[in-house]
Order: structure tokens, then sequence, then C-alpha cells
């Protein structure tokens, strides 16, 4: 797993948002959301489209990737799913308006599946929900099907892994692409904050889609109201996340969208957990890590999800 140079990483495939999508992006804007409080204490930020859950339609939670929030994971599939879905969208705890989930601001994949359960109870009691995770999220979708097998009605995973530092392989890599991450991010903070001269300086340190964001817009908002050491340190939780020993007793509709060109999460290892899932349908996208901002990725989650839907019936 990462292989070659981590700024290759966050140089080459952090292209994928440049052109159109980073258009859109500039243009979009997801809907507005509200903090819940969890019983755990955690404040929850959620963003909710679509019909409402009482009206019977069926519920469908997205959990968002590392360094990114439900706004900006998942801007594409806002629109397409709330035609059919009571859709919900929280950020992970730490991340952009939610609070850590612990006083030391540790970011457990376990207890944020609990979290998320917790949300769910809230936002559609007493009913099962699709789950859709993409890259951590998918981590922490896998986490709340084994922790709350009640709250899950199917799954779609994205560009994500049961494994992603098998046991026997050095985790001296993956901190040095969480300690690129954070430089990267913290540059776009401080772009967000700083008088307009050392901002400007400070973007040509960038990639050039993300030095792209005028100040002020709000995907750069997102990232500047990151709770660092929670953030950064979910790549600890990232690195530590197994789930091979457990992963084949999923007994719900699965679908697994596989990023081939991924590198951060390489095609084998999707490979590896859609083999551990033999029922599970895969599609296969032509696209590296951030396909989630492909002009047709929300249609494409929006078929998973019907797919699921209608298996489920």
């Amino acid at each position: 797993m990462y292989g070659g140079s981590t700024l290759a990483f966050f140089g080459s495939d952090t292209l994928e948002i440049a052109g159109e999508p980073l258009r859109a992006l500039l243009g979009a804007r997801p809907p507005r959301g509200r903090s819940l409080r969890l019983a755990s204490g955690q404040d929850c930020f959620i963003r909710s489209s679509g019909p409402d859950a009482r009206s019977g339609a069926p519920c469908v939670l997205l959990l968002h990737g590392w360094l990114a929030s439900g706004g900006l994971n998942w801007i594409r599939a806002f629109e397409p799913l709330s035609r059919d879905y009571a859709l919900h969208v929280p950020d992970l705890p730490g991340h952009a308006h939610s609070t850590p989930s612990d006083a030391d601001g540790r970011f457990e994949i376990e207890r944020s599946a609990d979290d998320m359960a917790a949300l769910l109870e809230r936002v559609s009691p007493g009913r099962p929900a699709i789950v859709v995770g993409y890259s951590l999220g998918g981590m922490v979708a896998q986490a709340l099907w084994r922790r709350h097998p009640e709250r899950v009605a199917g799954l779609v995973l994205g560009a994500t892994s049961a494994a992603p530092l098998p046991r026997l392989r050095s985790r001296r890599p993956f901190a040095g692409v969480a300690q690129a991450a954070g430089i990267y991010a913290r540059i776009l903070e401080g772009a967000t904050r700083l008088p307009r001269a050392a901002a400007d300086r400070l973007r040509r340190l960038l990639p050039p889609p993300l030095a792209r964001l005028p100040r002020g817009h709000w995907a750069a908002r997102e990232f500047s109201r990151h709770h660092w050491p929670t953030v950064l340190d979910a790549g600890r939780a990232i690195a530590h996340f197994d789930a091979r020993d457990w992963i084949a007793e999923v007994d719900v509709p699965t679908q697994i969208l596989l990023t081939e060109h991924d590198g951060l999460i390489p095609a084998e290892q999707q490979h590896a957990l859609a083999q551990a899932l033999p029922h599970a349908h895969v599609r296969t996208l032509d696209s590296g890590h951030f396909a989630c901002v492909r002009p047709d990725f929300g249609e494409i989650l929006a078929e998973s999800c019907r797919a699921l839907t209608h298996e489920a019936a």
C-alpha cells in the first residue's frame, strides 16, 4: 500500500478535481445542517434532505472519507439520492462541524460506529438504513454493521478496504501519507485565515485545484473547521483497522464501488474485500481515489442504492 512518493499521490490523484468537477464544486453548495447532541456527549453535525423518514421513504446514511466532510465528500450525491431517499449526511467526529467523540481528541472507528448507530436511532427510529461508506467512512460502515447489525439494511462500500495495512506490513508509509495530508490541510486552513498577501504565497504550495478555491468559499471553511488532533489521529485508526476476521459474516445486501486507479486504497485491496463478500455486487470505476467528485458519481451511487432497495424488498 502507498507505494511510491506520498507527494506523488497528493499531486496526481487530486488532479481528478480539476476542470469540470472543480467548476461544479465552486458553483454547488450542500444543504444546510444542524447539530444533534448524542448520548455520548458528542455534537454530531448532520445534513438531511429528501422525503421525511416518517413518509416511509427508505433511509440512507452517507459516511465520508478521511480529511473530508459530509458536504465535501457527497456534494455530487445530495440531489440524486434526495429524489427517493430520506438522506442523512453527518460529519464524522472531529471533522468539519462535528466535535470529537473523546475529550483527548482520539478517533476510534468503533466508537464512531457507535455514534452513527445512535444518530440513526434519532433520525430513523426503529428502521434500518442503507449505509454508504467511502474510504474511512467505509471502515466505519463495516464496524457499524458488526456492532449494530439491526441498524443496517444494506451496505455500499466505495474506495475502501477491510485491512488498509495488512498485519505484517510496515506502517511507516502510512505515517508519511498522514503527515503530508496534515501539511496540505493545514496550509489550506491557513489560507482561509491569514492576510491576503500571506495566503496568496501559501496557495502556491497547494495542488492547483485546491488553490483555486476563493477565500471564504464554503469548501475551504469545511477544512478550516477540522479539529486537527482528531482528524490526524484518524490516520492511526485507519492504519490499525482490520476486519478480515469477520467481514465474510456480513449478511446484508452489499454493493462495492471499486476505484481501479486508486493511489490510496489499491485496487487489489478492494478486490480482496469483494472476494470476502461473495454475494456483493461490484461496480468498477475507471477512476482514482477521488471518484466521488466525478460528475456521474451521484447517479452511480443512486443506482447502487436502488439495487440494494430492490434486493432487500
